[in-house]
């Protein structure tokens, strides 16, 4: 499988080469881009103060350059909180996409996108300040609606970006279960 894996408002940091290679271990073919060109942030504050002055649009940009050359092979678009916003964003606009993995955060839905069949699956953790009950709700009626085959993982008591070891958020068994469930669902796309 060709996954585009995108890092959270803390930069491209060891946790998602990690993942990628984790994700490679498995046989996939994986590419990190750096939407923060080399930035990297130790509190969740200063990047997402450099993820604003950067802006949406212009990240964005940056995401869909990255996936562009690779987006004929068909991909698996994911991401870790941040970066899970903008694979969604992404795979709901390429008809190729083969399936949107996303751990630890989801983006809004126009109400107008369709994803007939597109497999997604959404692990996060239980509560998450970013990704409250109401909201996780309301975005799986919307994904619902676009046609996507959902699936969704909480994993209680763990922290937000739990699947980081150099995080406070780190929970060793929620982070584990993860990606037992993810590379399992790689397998099937």
């Amino acid at each position: 499988m060709n996954i585009m894996l995108f890092h959270s408002t803390f930069g491209l940091r060891p946790a998602v080469l990690h993942a990628a290679d984790r994700l490679r271990a498995a046989g996939h073919e994986v590419w990190t881009p750096d939407l923060f060109e080399g930035r990297t942030f130790e509190a969740v504050e200063e990047g997402m103060e450099h993820k604003e002055k950067i802006g949406k649009e212009e990240l964005l940009k940056r995401a869909v350059l990255a996936a562009a050359p690779y987006s004929e092979r068909g991909l698996v678009y994911a991401g870790f909180s941040l970066g899970a916003s903008i694979a969604q964003t992404l795979a709901l606009g390429d008809d190729k996409a083969r399936g949107l993995l996303l751990l630890h955060g989801t983006s809004d839905i126009a109400p107008d996108v369709t994803a007939e069949d597109l497999p997604v699956q959404l692990h996060v953790a239980e509560p998450d300040p970013f990704e409250t009950d109401d909201w996780l709700s309301a975005w799986y009626l919307q994904m619902g609606r676009t046609g996507a085959d959902v699936e969704v993982y909480r994993y209680a008591g763990a922290g937000h970006l739990y699947t980081d070891p150099d995080l406070p958020d780190y929970d060793e068994e929620a982070a584990e279960a993860t990606w037992r469930v993810a590379l399992g669902f790689l397998e099937t796309l």
